[in-house]
């Protein structure tokens, strides 16, 4: 079974980080695209841009943008596509540019996706 963990892009790669995803839509400010230890770019399965911006990274959004974000995952084809490339993977850690630790999208997807592989 494949283990999906997330990790802040800015942070080091590591061997435990397994198969690198990155799961943003836009690519991380003061990134350079060579520079990045990385697998995969999975935009397809992040927030759309409505829901981003509604978001806007406000704590007290949190709770609503979960909810649609949720119901995209749901609803989204790239989410299948995704689980069979990564299904031999032991280890996926979806990384993530935003800089709150504790309320960002790559929780919620590491959620959904986990739950999907169970």
């Amino acid at each position: 079974m494949t283990k999906f963990k997330i990790k802040r892009v800015y942070e080091s790669a590591e061997e435990e980080d397994g198969f690198r995803v990155l799961c943003d839509r836009l690519w991380p400010r003061g990134v350079k695209k060579d520079a990045l230890e990385l697998d995969m770019w999975a935009k397809d399965i992040t927030p759309s841009t409505e829901i981003r911006k509604l978001f806007a990274h406000k704590p007290e959004n949190f709770a609503h943008f979960k909810e649609l974000y949720l119901a995209e995952l749901e609803q989204n084809p790239a989410v299948a596509e995704f689980l069979k490339k990564v299904k031999n993977e032991p280890v996926v850690t979806l990384l993530y540019a935003a800089k709150d630790e504790h309320c960002n999208h790559a929780m919620i997807l590491r959620d959904f996706l986990q739950s999907k592989v169970r």
